[in-house]
Formats: structure tokens, sequence, C-alpha cells
């Protein structure tokens, strides 16, 4: 288990090179489902994720001796770009393979901070194949988007952050795909505000989280199909026992439901954010009454949306 002092000094360790994002309220959203929402909005993070917080902290752990090979992952755009950029400010090469069908805008991003993209069919085995290639070509660092407990130590100084600005939340709500910002999540909530419960919200055509957490088992036959891209991924072991025995409940919205807050974000709130950060909001509005006179954290995980004009 990750204790509270590494996610402290995880903390201390990336302040420097991340953005402390803000957190923003809507008056009309929290008419609109009766409860207080507080947006952390990561969507203005470095490289527009929280996916940097977790890739800053593994590239900063390693030495020049590590770094003189580079690293390398395998992500469908918001750990390329985030390792992409760590590993630009440390001086090192990144390679990134990228599933094909990855947006435009992500692999173009990836490129613009100076990785090698390397694009790949859309399953996890490829994925996982193109990128052991790579490795025994360069001797790069394996970086894993998500069950790595550098990266998931990396995202649950989001939730912190969060904690610390708005102390007394009655739950949390964070998307989830591998669930490194679930875990995550978790983590800062137990630690630092344990009376905070943590939910989180999953696109109906990827709902290995939801199913694993019904049967007590980690699901790895998985055949995602959601508007919500970067939540297509499924739960490492390094996460599920994590979110196994501290979430409290996972909400599964559709892509309709998903499209739906999307709109009043942009509309209410004046921010992109893309369709994986606008489960939170659907999960919240598909259960009003749950939540209902609640104080109630949602993390919004990115804002890489290309937005067709």
């Amino acid at each position: 288990m990750i204790s509270k002092k590494e996610l402290i000094d995880t903390h201390n360790r990336i302040k420097h090179v991340i953005h402390a994002t803000p957190i923003l309220t809507s008056t009309t959203l929290n008419e609109l489902t009766e409860c207080e929402l507080f947006f952390k909005c990561e969507n203005f993070q470095k490289v527009g994720a929280f996916k940097f917080r977790g890739a800053s902290n593994a590239v900063l752990q390693l030495s020049p001796k590590e770094l003189e090979n580079g690293v390398v992952t395998h992500s469908s755009g918001n750990h390329a770009q985030a390792l992409a950029l760590a590993a630009k400010m440390a001086q090192a090469k990144c390679f990134v393979v990228m599933p094909s069908n990855s947006p435009k805008v992500k692999i173009d991003a990836v490129k613009g901070y100076g990785a090698k993209v390397t694009l790949c069919p859309s399953t996890q085995k490829d994925r996982e194949e193109f990128t052991r290639n790579i490795i025994s070509k360069t001797g790069a660092i394996f970086i894993h988007p998500y069950n790595d407990e550098r990266i998931i130590a990396g995202q649950s100084t989001c939730a912190k952050e969060l904690i610390e600005t708005i102390p007394d939340l009655d739950i949390i709500i964070a998307p989830v795909g591998g669930g490194g910002l679930l875990s995550g999540t978790i983590l800062s909530a137990q630690y630092f505000s344990p009376k905070t419960l943590v939910y989180a919200a999953e696109p109906q055509g990827a709902d290995d989280a939801y199913r694993s957490l019904i049967s007590g088992k980690r699901i790895l036959s998985h055949t995602p199909n959601s508007i919500a891209d970067g939540l297509l991924t499924t739960l490492g072991d390094k996460t599920w026992p994590i979110i196994k025995n501290g979430i409290e409940k996972i909400i599964v919205v559709s892509d309709q439901e998903i499209k739906h807050a999307l709109q009043l974000i942009l509309e209410r709130m004046k921010i992109i954010v893309e369709p994986s950060s606008a489960t939170v909001l659907a999960a919240v509005m598909k259960n009003k009454k749950e939540f209902s006179g609640k104080k109630i954290g949602l993390i919004i995980s990115g804002g890489n949306y290309q937005i067709k004009i």
C-alpha cells in the first residue's frame, strides 16, 4: 500500500512542475442537481489533463543513468502527452505507442512535445507487443499509463489539492478507465479526508470496473466502445485492489448522458472538457436523489477534445 508519507513526498516533489489547477463552481449546475458541486479542473493542467501529475512524478524519480535511453509508454493520448512533456523537461528521449484510432489532436500534441510516435492496432495486446519491441531496440524505461505506484501517487495529488481547498466534502467523484486517477483519489480521501466517500463514473460501453466490482474479480476480457476515449482501458493489478477496497460505488453512464453533461459544462461553465471528464457530472445528473443536498467534488480529468467548427 502506498503510504500517506509517500503521497505528501510526491506532492512536494512535483509541486514546482505542475499547475495547482482551479476549482470552479456553477450556480446553475448546483440548482439543476440540487447539490453543491466543486469542479477540480485538470483541463487546465499542463498537457490539458491530470496525467501530467503521474508522469512527472515517475520521470523525476529516475536517475540520469536511467534516463540515458529514454522512456517509453503506450497510451491513447493524455498519458502519452504527459510523458512526452515530462521527458522533454528532463531532456530525455520519449517513445510512445498509440492506437491508430487515437484522436488526431492527441497524436499531434504528442509529436509536438518531441516524442517519437508509433501507431498500432487498437487492442491491448498490440499496444503491449509494440512497446516491448521498442524496449528491446532502445533500452528505454517503460512507464505504465496507470498501473504503476509512482503514477498512482502522482494522480493522488489532484484529490489532495481538492480536499485541502474545499474541506468537508461528502463525496468525490472521479472517472475510471485504468484506475490510476481513481485509486489515487481513494488514497487521498482515506489519508486526508476519511469521512469523504469516493465514487467513480464509468461509460456504459467500457464498464469493466463496474463489472469487476460486482463480480469481485478483475475483468480482463474487454471490448470497449464509448465516446469517452480516455476511459477504454482495463483496471491494472495495482489499481484494482485499491479500488475494490476503497470505492463506495461505480455509476455507469451512457454516451448520450455523457454528451448531455458535456454540453451543460460547455454552455454553463464556458470551459472545454473531453467526454471522459463529463462522466462525473453525468453520474450526478443520473442520480439526483442520491446526491441531493451533498457537497461533492468532481474531478474534471482533462480537456483534450477536438471541437469541429
